[in-house]
């Protein structure tokens, strides 16, 4: 194994941590959860990204996940060059927000109408917000695990009991905040049924990651988001799928499609912006006739549609929706999986690897992962170890146990097999 020098981004990190917070933008970023000092990349195109002392890694992060087609596909940035000479914002409609939109609508008919905004956080808050208005009731049933976005209500910590009434997960939220939030186990079916049955008069939607992503990546159990739709729909409980992860990336038509459940509100980002901030919140007419202006509950943005993410998003979906490109990934993705499990039970090390789609996680334990508190079980120390070898070996992992990784298009069965066997070599000295 060759050992990559970093003296570049270790003294970028200490430049960094003079001007920002911890010398990062994002929390995750400062490989706090596995130890070093953080990459600073300098450039990325297709399966790869190159940090500032010019090493090279096949990139499984993909920006949390919006490069589905890889780094700087010719078509986008070619869209981009074109757009950019335009201007950069006009805080006006353009036709490209038009475009976006109309083809979102087709491919999610769950939503009748949709609003562009700028980020993951903007669309869950905004949605939350809608339905609130919608129903006339304040409280808010969300997953332990399931993340959406830093909006003061929905920072709340999960307790060790059944349930939790909103505790803040952060200083800075007002307990006020969060006592309108109720926290439950994924997957866990009699502790939805039992909340919804006592509180329904309260609560104005549930909020839901169809597939967990972080956490790492933890599937549904059989019937448990039927139930999730049928209980909701029983009490008039606006049932809210946040897809800013999942969209696009579990299928075509995102976890609702896969899973056939209707949600009557939806949250989408990163695959819709094409690696440009972008977000967007959508949903059956008659709640989304509540928006301002064609209704009361107020929502803005003054980058909300920007030509550029617009542009982005609407090259993104044309190459996604061209014919055999999901089958491709799901055969890539597969080889993945197949490859990842196998060289782990080569290497005598207990593992589970789960995968929806394109998005995926090795967990280092011994036993099945189908919530929040049997994925904090996994052995941080031994992902901690993996990260940093794989890293050593040119694979640049998430840099935490409990986030998941995305294929792209751009990745080659080359990419796959030296993935593999860095795996292998790795876990083996684990």
């Amino acid at each position: 194994m060759v050992m990559k020098k970093h003296s570049l981004s270790k003294k970028l990190f200490l430049q960094a941590k003079k001007a920002i917070p911890g010398g990062v933008n994002s929390p995750v970023r400062a490989f706090r959860a596995v130890g070093g000092n953080p990459l600073f990349i300098k450039k990325a195109k297709g399966s790869r990204i190159y940090d500032a002392d010019g090493n090279s890694y096949i990139d499984y992060v993909l920006s949390w996940g919006p490069m589905i087609l890889g780094h700087a596909h010719p078509r986008v940035v070619s869209a981009l060059k074109k757009a950019t000479e335009k201007g950069t914002s006009y805080g006006a409609p353009t036709a490209l927000e038009v475009e976006l939109a109309e083809r979102v609508l087709k491919i999610y008919p769950s939503m009748d109408k949709v609003r562009m905004v700028n980020s993951g956080t903007e669309a869950t808050m905004s949605a939350i917000r809608v339905a609130r208005g919608f129903t006339g009731r304040d409280k808010v049933i969300k997953f332990e695990g399931c993340y959406h976005g830093h909006a003061d209500g929905l920072l709340v910590k999960a307790g060790s009991g059944a349930t939790t009434f909103g505790v803040p997960d952060s200083p800075g939220v007002p307990k006020s905040y969060a006592q309108n939030t109720i926290t439950l186990p994924y997957n866990d079916i009699p502790a939805l049924r039992r909340m919804v049955e006592k509180e329904w008069k309260k609560i104005a939607c549930v909020i839901i990651e169809p597939v967990v992503g972080n956490i790492g990546c933890v599937l549904p159990k059989p019937g448990f988001l039927e139930t999730v739709r049928n209980v909701t729909r029983k009490h008039g409980i606006v049932l809210i799928f946040d897809e800013v992860m999942t969209g696009f990336r579990v299928s075509f038509g995102g976890a609702q499609a896969y899973y056939g459940i209707t949600p009557d509100m939806t949250c989408l980002g990163k695959v819709i912006g094409g690696g440009l901030p972008v977000g967007a919140y959508g949903g059956r007419k008659e709640i989304m006739a509540l928006v301002s202006p064609e209704g009361p509950v107020y929502q803005a943005g003054t980058l909300s549609g920007n030509p550029l993410a617009m542009t982005a998003g609407i090259e993104t979906i044309k190459e996604l929706s061209r014919p055999g490109v999901y089958q491709s990934m799901e055969k890539r993705s597969a080889m993945l999986e197949e490859g990842l499990k196998e060289a782990a039970t080569r290497a005598g090390v207990k593992t589970r690897f789960y995968r929806a789609g394109s998005m995926f996680c090795t967990y280092f334990i011994d036993g099945d992962v189908h919530d929040y508190s049997t994925a904090k079980k996994a052995d941080v120390g031994k992902f901690s170890r993996f990260f940093s070898g794989m890293l050593e070996r040119g694979i640049n992992l998430a840099p935490s146990q409990f986030e998941a990784g995305f294929m792209s298009l751009a990745h080659t069965e080359k990419d796959i097999d030296a993935t593999i066997d860095a795996a292998y070599e790795t876990i083996k000295k684990i």
